[in-house]
């Protein structure tokens, strides 16, 4: 049996997408366990690029089936132009795509609520998706879920009673028009028809799979560190891309799982509001930005930019259960003299012994730094791990002992090929 989840180790963007797509080829099915149109995860093969936002990175394989999660919180529009989009591209769905049938809805005003909130004083610094006020009527129990739409009445009932809801805070509090109900009644029954072929009882599904001898690989959006409940909160997502999330997000026992790998980006990035000790907020930052290419694939907005954080790595590695992880955009380091890693934090003079993740603790911090020497070499067409710079495997070596895993690939470029498999 192999059971293995992916998991974003830092604040996401560590570059999940490509090697979902290298590992997928040793698996039969690849799940995706929670979160929302709000993941942008991009693959690159030869010269062509595929940017996925809620179908798994495994769609690329051609034996490969994808799973969407329950736990992922799905906008109609955004799955239908996906599909369109790989279709265009020759990449066959039917057959290959299955979705929870207990997977919840996005709504036009959940988006609608996003983005407006977005523009008040308490920013998050969210995507604008509607992924956040979706999980919110999910745990309200007012969610609408895919099997909602098999009911007209039933559905037509619920989005009634929704509306009611908000279109009296819209026009009240924000002082925005109502929403059209019929509108998105006939809107969303449109949606049942295109993707009712893809319909699963998606934990029987996983479990018989698994049962049968097939290999699993759940996929996480997002990076640790945004985890609602263990990230650096409020500035978080509003779903759990741990580990743990992985069972909740797809039917699975905790039993069923034999290994979790995580991703982990050379150099610290961070989209959005939020305390982030190592950031570089001057011209180096600004050159790892362009170098790296960090500007996110949904929003294109700039990351912000900063040095390792092992320290940070360190606790990610901790409540995720890390065993192995890849280290990815490696090249991008190549031009620096000198490379810093923070290794603890300090406040008041007193080293820290745990990982803070409330925003006032966070933000007080001091990193404490080692330095390691560059290696001012184009390391991108280097395949083999023995062809590397010493000054690259220092920093590798540095890298796994103060995170406590073992490195088995190292991404050197965004194509399949610049890849080395330890």
């Amino acid at each position: 049996m192999s059971v293995s989840v992916l998991v974003g180790s830092q604040w996401g963007d560590e570059g999940k997408g490509k090697i979902v797509d290298i590992l997928s080829e040793k698996y039969d099915i690849v799940a995706r366990y929670q979160g929302g149109a709000n993941a942008g995860h991009t693959i690159q093969i030869g010269e062509k690029q595929y940017i996925l936002h809620l179908i798994p990175s495994g769609i690329l394989r051609e034996e490969c089936e994808c799973v969407i999660g329950n736990g992922v919180v799905i906008d109609p529009k955004a799955l239908l132009d996906e599909i369109e989009f790989l279709e265009n591209h020759n990449i066959s769905i039917k057959g290959r795509l299955f979705i929870s049938q207990n997977a919840h809805l996005i709504m036009p005003y959940h988006k609608l609520l996003d983005s407006i909130s977005e523009k008040g004083d308490q920013k998050i610094g969210t995507t604008g998706r509607g992924i956040g006020p979706c999980y919110i009527d999910k745990y309200a129990r007012k969610g609408i879920k895919i099997v909602d739409l098999l009911n007209r009445d039933e559905l037509e009932r619920k989005i009634r009673v929704n509306l009611e809801e908000k279109n009296n805070l819209l026009k009240k509090v924000y002082n925005h028009e109502e929403l059209d109900v019929e509108k998105i009644i006939s809107e969303y029954m449109a949606f049942d028809a295109a993707i009712d072929p893809y319909i699963t009882d998606v934990p029987l599904y996983l479990n018989e799979a698994i049962d049968s001898g097939k290999k699993v690989l759940m996929e996480g959006a997002q990076g640790a560190l945004l985890d609602v409940d263990h990230g650096t909160y409020p500035f978080v997502t509003s779903s759990n891309p741990t580990s743990g999330g992985a069972c909740v997000g797809l039917g699975l026992s905790p039993t069923k799982i034999t290994s979790i790998f995580g991703i982990v980006k050379a150099y610290t990035t961070r989209v959005g509001l939020g305390p982030f000790p190592t950031e570089l907020d001057n011209e180096e930052g600004e050159k790892l930005r362009q170098w790296g290419a960090e500007f996110g694939a949904t929003t294109g907005r700039p990351r912000r930019c900063g040095w390792f954080d092992a320290f940070l790595v360190k606790y990610s590695r901790m409540i995720n259960g890390i065993e192995r992880a890849a280290i990815t955009k490696l090249d991008v380091l190549s031009n620096l003299d000198e490379i810093k890693v923070c290794v603890g934090y300090e406040q008041n003079g007193k080293k820290l012994k745990s990982f803070p993740t409330t925003e006032i603790s966070l933000s007080k911090v001091q990193p404490v730094y080692e330095s390691l020497p560059g290696w001012k070499q184009d390391i991108s067409n280097i395949t083999d791990y023995d062809s590397l710079p010493s000054e690259t495997k220092e920093y590798l070596s540095f890298i796994s002992v103060n995170c406590g895993f073992e490195i088995s690939i190292i991404s050197v470029g965004p194509r399949r090929d610049q890849t080395i498999v330890l």
